[in-house]
C-alpha cells in the first residue's frame, strides 16, 4: 500500500538522507553543495509558494520522495508544475509508485503543463514518462549559477 504524504518539520533527517541519495545517483549530473539540501528543506518549511515535497511510503517503509516546483509560463498559458525531483529507492522500483505519484500530482495540482528533466540514459524513467504522455521538449537549456 502506497502512502503519499506532505513533508513535515519532523521529516528533516528523512529528507536530507533521501536528497543525498538522489544527488549521488546516476539520475543527476553531479552532487550539489551540502548547504543546498538544507536550503531546500528550510524553504519547504517556510512556505508552499514555490515548492512542495511529498514523502513516499510503501507498506510502511520509506520508499522515496517527490519534489514539486511551481511557476507560471506565458508559452504554456498558465501554471506549470515541475516534477523537480522524483526519487524512489531501488528496492521499491517497479511497484507502480512513480505512476501513482504522477497521478497524485495531476489530481492535486491542476496545471496547464507538467514538466520534468530526465537523463536520456535513464531508460526506465524515460519509458515510464512516455507511457504517461510526456515527450521531449526541443529546447536546449542554458544556466548561469551565481555564487
Amino acid at each position: 500500500m502506497l502512502n503519499i504524504r506532505p513533508i513535515t518539520k519532523d521529516d528533516k533527517e528523512i529528507f536530507l538522507a533521501l536528497s543525498h541519495e538522489f544527488y549521488n545517483s546516476p539520475a543527476v549530473l553531479s552532487p550539489i553543495k551540502e548547504e543546498f539540501h538544507e536550503n531546500t528543506f528550510n524553504e519547504l518549511m517556510r512556505s508552499r509558494e514555490y515548492l512542495e515535497c511529498y514523502i513516499l511510503e510503501y507498506d510502511g517503509q520509506l520508499a522515496g520522495f517527490g519534489l514539486l516546483n511551481f511557476s507560471f509560463c506565458h508559452e504554456a498559458g498558465g501554471k506549470i508544475v515541475w516534477i523537480e525531483e522524483l526519487y524512489i529507492r531501488e528496492d521499491f522500483r517497479s511497484h507502480g509508485i512513480g505512476r501513482a505519484f504522477f497521478a497524485f500530482v495531476e489530481e492535486n495540482h491542476p496545471a496547464m503543463r507538467y514538466r520534468l528533466e530526465v537523463e536520456k540514459e535513464n531508460e526506465r524513467a524515460v519509458k515510464l514518462y512516455k507511457k504517461l504522455g510526456y515527450d521531449f521538449l526541443e529546447y536546449d537549456q542554458m544556466i548561469k549559477d551565481v555564487e
